[in-house]
Parts: C-alpha cells; structure tokens; sequence
C-alpha cells in the first residue's frame, strides 16, 4: 500500500502543478481534450480507488497516446508523421508547457500498472464512448475551428474539423467529418483499446485488494 500512497501523493503533486499552468496558458476549454479529461479521471480513480474510473480513461486514451508517442519519438528524429506533436517543438511555449505535455507518454503505463491492480471494469467502454459523444459535440459547435496563427490557444479541439490545427480538412464536408468523429473513434479507437484491456488485464471484480 505504500507504493499506492506515493503514486496518488505524486500524481496529485504533478497535478498541482499542471492544472494552475494549463489554465494560466491555455483557458479551461484545454480541458475538453480527451487526454485531459482522462487526466481528471485518473485523479478522481486513483483516491476513490475506482477500476471503472481508471478503466474508463485507459480505455480513451491508450491507443491515442500511443501514437502520440510514436509521433513525438518521430519528431525528435527528424521525421515528420502527423505533425500532432509538433506543438512540442514550439519555441512559443514555455519549456514547462512542453515538460508538462510529456504526460502522454508514461500516463498509459502508469495507468496500465494500476489496472493490473485494480482490474479491468468492461463498463468502461460505454461510459467514455458517451463522455467523449458529448466532448465531440461540444466542441465543433461551440469551441474555435483551425485557424491560421492562432497562438497557442486551443483550436480543433479532439480534431473534430480534421487533423490540422490551422485550417479544416479538405476531403469531405464538414458534418461528414464531424460522422466520422462520432462513430469512428469508438469503432477504431476505444473499441480495440477495450478489447486488449479485456484480454490482458484482470477483471475488476479479481483484482489485487
């Protein structure tokens, strides 16, 4: 129990930190990504000891920062990939932004290392499919589209205009994007992710007390 106790006083701390600079920097709608959500719910899971809480971030966020991984690891090569984590390399943000922003790499194994504690909840999947429905809705109707030399204000928030911060993408209509956003990322995103999990991970209802 004691090295439970020190990843929730030291991910508490690095929240602490991260919140306060998140909003100072980039306002509270940074908060509607789902790496940020699942942020908050990693919190909440760790200190109610919740498996559908933490299932329920690991679900949305294992196969999205996985790539992320892979990009930022391209990035530091040299090579261009998607160009998601090129924000990284940004000289405008502070060096403690970009520090902060490297909790996409080890949150997935931190977390991964929790539910090999506290087991897989298969609620999982439902639950974030309806929060991050929600999150895509909200935010390519009320949150900022791309848009050229934006600074570094969130724009295109969970890429519901396409994969590029600074215009829309060009292959299809908007609303045809904004399909692919709603029934697309369960289906090749969180559908697989829960699937492994399933597989991998112990069930809930066995995990280590």
């Amino acid at each position: 129990m004691a090295l439970l106790l020190a990843v929730k006083l030291g991910y508490s701390a690095f929240m602490a930190v991260l919140v306060p600079v998140y909003l100072r920097n980039y306002g509270p709608s940074n908060f509607l990504y789902f790496c940020d959500l699942a942020l908050l719910l990693m919190l909440a899971g760790l200190w109610s000891e919740s498996p559908l809480l933490l299932s329920t971030a690991t679900t949305g966020i294992l196969i999205p920062q996985a790539y992320w991984l892979l990009d930022f690891i391209a990035n530091l090569c040299g090579w261009r990939i998607s160009g998601m984590t090129d924000y990284m390399f940004d000289p405008k943000r502070s060096r403690l932004l970009r520090g902060l922003s490297l909790f996409h790499g080890w949150q997935p194994l931190l977390l991964i290392g929790l539910l090999l504690h506290f087991g897989y909840d298969p609620r999982a999947l439902p639950v974030w499919t309806a929060l991050s429905t929600v999150l895509v809705l909200i935010c390519y109707f009320l949150m900022p589209p791309p848009a050229p030399d934006h600074g570094i204000k969130p724009v295109n928030i969970n890429y519901v205009y396409g994969l590029a911060d600074d215009k829309p993408q060009p292959w299809m209509p908007a609303w045809a994007w904004l399909l692919v956003a709603l029934f697309g990322y369960p289906l090749i995103l969180y559908l697989p992710a829960h699937l492994l999990l399933l597989h991998l991970m112990p069930p809930a209802a066995a995990a280590v007390p």
